[in-house]
């Protein structure tokens, strides 16, 4: 790997890059990043020399110029191609065919124009398209659908045409800002795991379709400045868990459907600029003036106060009789208000009572100040590159210590850039304020305000682990020759004890908490080890309640899209299920093979249907030593005693049993983690029974 992203390197001139040429010889390049700095001039073409075996390329954030060098497409096993935020021009002349094994794709924000190439649909693997911000012009290419893709993002280009990318797999979509017409295709009910739709700022017209409704996991629906027209379908009533939506600036009309009132989870919703009539709700979303645009619709009357709309009123001959029927409704109301408000206040006396009887909360702000973004600038020395210790999905963790209090701890600072970041911060604030247990990680404060130049800021701080990720035991960076430190070396019984201390922390979120808790990101980095080697398993970002007990079958589908990190996420997630515990224990089932194989999930042996879970069940039980990690066959061959080694490998054949039985592809089949932990506890105990640890 070569990572100089992130730095002030280059002159933004010509011959900035030249020193990629260099790199052509290293044979074991997999990943080179040099996003993020001034480097200009055009991206050599000796780029199609590196190493064939290279997987990752990173030069976004750049001032690079010119065409996109065509020998790129030489690099047959690229994995990730990110170039976005530079000045490329002219059309793409890559042979993407080439690229079989891209998994994502990411031009976007360039001066990139021409066609977007119909060999995209030779790349089956193919999971993120960006494109945005570019000058593409002609039809979105009709074969996308033989791709995997689950985000596409096409926004802000010159496309026409009225073909729409049904691609059943899509969780995000964003069209918007184009020239697309027509009508929007019924198809579109087909992409039943769409999270994101955005088409706004084209020329798409016609009636919404009520296949829409059929996309029942989207969470933002954009389709303003457009030419909609007709009413909003009663399909559209299945989108439970919208949380912003958006019609403004379209031809739409009749009445304002009254169940966008009870949708529990809008918090935007913008009817501006259409031909609504009739009256306007005032529950839900419509109780929030500053959440809910409506103007440009005159013919709309009552709501709150706050959008001064007129009073709806009936006939002239009959407003004595309503006025007669209000004060007898009134006069009912006032009663029932009455006796309600007696027993809310008798309902909030029995609270109080019951509170005071129940043990003290563990509030993540209760014993800890709720620090200031200054106070966490000052503790990671300016958020430093050298106090830079992990970089995960939705941000980056520095070590600070609290000069107040002169406390070491680790702070997670949240990229709000990130598509998801506010719902990981939500989801982390929700799990992590009710749940406390010595398996997990220990959260002391989150700081949420704005930073020195007036951008949201939102960051946890927890309590430091001395001995870092697991990930790091598991797979070590080589230490220089000049470099003194020791070597991070796991034994058996640390490795079996951190498992136990994994699956004591998942027993808890899963049985023992008030809701179940599915934590859904389960892997070696997120699994942290404190001074005494005990595991601590973090960030609850992707975590999901499950409000009631549900079994795999009926769980409902995740409107959050795929959940978790590729070679641990459990199968049928990537199928569309929604989350559950067993999908935890496939996480965990994985990761224990890793543990004592020191194999990664993803290493390059595991390609087409052949896996960790494959490669370990095939060894059982004659290739035990051969498929264990090489520091523990060492640990096996150096007790002496045949009965000490009889002793270990029967163990360790026990564990990889175990580790099959929780990553079985059909997840009722899956190993409780309950008999998972009783399992390894007596495995841990037979091991000092034979005088091994303890």
């Amino acid at each position: 790997m070569l990572n100089i992203q992130f730095n002030r390197l280059g002159s933004g001139g010509s011959g900035d890059l030249k020193f990629l040429c260099s790199l052509t010889n290293i044979t074991s390049l997999l990943v080179s990043s040099v996003a993020g700095n001034r480097f200009g001039g055009l991206l050599p073409r000796c780029i199609g020399n590196f190493s064939i075996a290279i997987k990752e390329l990173y030069f976004g954030g750049n001032l690079i110029i010119g065409e996109i060098p065509r020998e790129i497409g030489n690099l047959v096993n690229l994995e990730i191609l990110a170039m976005e935020y530079n000045s490329f021009s002219g059309a793409i002349l890559i042979d993407l065919g080439n690229l079989q094994n891209l998994a994502i794709l990411s031009l976007s924000y360039n001066n990139l124009s021409g066609v977007i190439p119909s060999s995209l649909q030779k790349m089956k693997r193919l999971i993120k398209l960006l494109l945005p911000g570019n000058q593409f012009h002609g039809h979105i290419p009709s074969h996308l659908d033989n791709c995997s893709l689950m985000e596409l993002d096409l926004s802000h280009n010159n496309l026409s045409g009225s073909i729409f990318p049904a691609i059943k797999s899509l969780i995000y979509l964003d069209l918007s800002n184009n020239h697309l017409s027509g009508a929007l295709p019924v198809e579109v009910g087909q992409i039943g795991h769409l999270d994101t739709l955005n088409i706004s700022g084209n020329m798409f017209s016609g009636e919404i379709p009520s296949t829409l409704g059929d996309c029942n996991a989207l969470v933002v629906l954009v389709m303003k400045d457009n030419h909609f027209q007709g009413s909003i379908p009663q399909s559209i009533s299945s989108l439970r868990s919208i949380e912003e939506l958006d019609l403004s600036n379209n031809n739409l009309s009749s009445e304002i459907p009254k169940f966008l009132a009870a949708f529990d989870f809008l918090k935007f919703l913008n009817l501006s600029y259409n031909n609504f009539e009739g009256m306007l709700p005032t529950e839900g979303v419509f109780k929030n003036a500053s959440a809910t645009f409506i103007a440009g619709n005159n013919k709309i009357c009552g709501g709150i106060p706050e959008f001064r709309r007129p009073k709806c009123v009936s006939g002239h001959s009959k407003g004595k009789g309503v006025v007669h029927k209000l004060k007898f409704l009134l006069s009912i109301i006032f009663g029932l208000l009455g006796v309600l408000l007696v027993l809310i206040f008798v309902y909030v006396c029995w609270l109080k009572k019951k509170k005071a009887q129940e043990p003290t909360s563990s509030s993540i702000a209760e014993s800890w100040p709720n620090l200031s973004y200054g106070t966490l600038l000052k503790a990671t020395n300016g958020f430093s590159s050298t106090n830079l210790i992990g970089v995960g999905s939705f941000g980056s963790v520095y070590q600070g210590i609290l000069q107040e209090s002169g406390t070491n701890v680790a702070v997670k600072v949240l990229n709000l850039m990130r598509h998801g970041a506010f719902k990981s911060f939500k989801s982390e604030c929700e799990a992590l304020k009710c749940i406390k247990h010595r398996n997990l990680l220990k959260i002391l404060t989150v700081c949420s305000g704005i930073d020195y130049n007036g951008y949201d800021f939102k960051a946890f701080v927890y309590e430091f682990m001395v001995n870092g990720s697991l990930k790091e035991w598991l797979h070590p960076c080589p230490i220089p020759a000049d470099v003194d430190g020791p070597l991070k070396i796991l034994n058996l019984i640390q490795r079996i004890k951190i498992t136990i201390d994994i699956a004591f922390a998942l027993e808890y979120l899963h049985n023992q908490c008030h809701n179940t808790i599915v934590h859904c990101d389960l892997k070696p980095s997120n699994v942290l080890l404190d001074v005494e080697m005990v595991g601590h398993v973090g960030d609850f970002g992707l975590a999901k309640f499950i409000l009631e007990p549900t079994s795999y079958t009926n769980t409902n589908i995740s409107s959050a899209g795929l959940r978790g990190t590729i070679g641990y996420a459990a199968p049928e997630y990537g199928m569309g299920s929604g989350v559950s515990i067993e999908g935890d224990v496939y996480s965990y089932g994985i990761l224990m093979l890793e543990m004592f194989t020191g194999i990664s999930p993803t290493a390059e042996i595991f390609k087409e249907n052949f896996n960790l879970h494959n490669f370990v069940e095939e060894a059982l039980p004659k290739r035990v030593l051969a498929i264990t990690d090489p520091i523990l066959v060492q640990e096996v061959e150096s007790n002496a005693g045949q009965s000490r080694k009889s002793t270990i490998q029967n163990c360790l054949l026990m564990i990889y049993k175990i580790g099959i039985a929780c990553s079985v592809g059909v997840p009722r089949d899956r190993m409780s983690i309950t008999d998972v932990t009783a399992q390894l506890c007596s495995i841990r105990d037979r091991l000092y029974a034979a005088g091994l640890g303890g």
